[in-house]
């Protein structure tokens, strides 16, 4: 066989062992960039448990379930007067509703708007 022959097999079997590699090499690669992903993803998960089982914890205690419905709920034990204090900050930061608003707070509760949309038809 001639130089030229041997150098065309040569590239031929290059090429052909090329091909035969690029495509597990390309699932290797895209399979481990998804691993890494997915261990990401894991971590992240397992941080999200590790802070839920703190505040499961911290809600078993009756004194704590006891401040965050006072703090929250704004519950009061009976005989306590309840006291709420408005800073002006707070009214600024609740802006009134204009004139001729249409706004859900205006119309009543939630059913209330249901029912009047649906007899709006009628």
């Amino acid at each position: 066989m001639s130089t030229t022959r041997r150098a065309a097999v040569v590239a031929i079997v290059v090429c052909a062992l090329a091909f035969t590699i690029a495509v597990p090499l390309r699932t290797y690669l895209s399979q481990r960039a998804e691993v890494a992903e997915q261990e990401a993803r894991q971590e992240q998960l397992q941080q999200q448990v590790e802070r839920l089982e703190q505040r499961k914890a911290e809600l078993s205690d009756p004194a704590q379930v006891e401040a965050e419905a006072r703090r929250r709920l704004r519950y009061v034990m009976p005989g306590e007067t309840p006291y709420i204090v408005q800073l002006p900050e707070d009214a600024a930061a609740e802006p009134e509703p204009a004139r001729g608003d249409d706004s859900p707070a205006r119309h009543g509760a939630w059913y209330e708007q249901l029912w009047d949309g649906v007899t709006e038809g009628e």
